[in-house]
């Protein structure tokens, strides 16, 4: 079953760190990566909101920026292939040990193929 863990935190925090800081983070963060290894898919750090364009459906506008007006912003996502959601959760605790504050929101992921096949790797309702 595949989940997104997707990582909230204040940006306004995040970039301030120092480059000592963000290494140190990613040190703890590479301790985790490697212990669940063969559960991850992508992991995707994404770059600063103020390096986002945002297109809005309705009215087609581009706007420099995030879409959302937040406290916490995305700030990236990882992939994981696991059994249960109890496992992603375990997952998402370890990643809060080693990177404190925000959240990880964690979603089924449905997979959908060129084709336009879908595949429903989301839980059984």
């Amino acid at each position: 079953m595949l989940y997104t863990l997707l990582c909230y935190n204040d940006e306004a925090v995040t970039t301030a760190w120092t480059q000592e800081e963000d290494a140190a983070v990613m040190t703890r963060l590479d301790e985790i990566h490697r212990k669940w290894a063969d559960n991850f898919q992508p992991m995707i750090r994404l770059m600063p909101t103020s390096a986002a364009t945002t297109l809005r459906k309705k009215d087609g506008m581009v706007l420099d920026g995030p879409y959302a007006e937040t406290k916490e912003q995305l700030l990236g996502f990882y992939v994981v292939d696991v059994d249960n959601l109890d496992t992603a959760l375990e997952i998402a605790r370890d990643l809060t040990e080693a990177n404190p504050g925000g959240a990880y929101e964690l979603r089924p992921v449905m997979i959908y193929y060129p084709n336009g096949a879908a595949v429903d790797d989301g839980p059984a309702s």
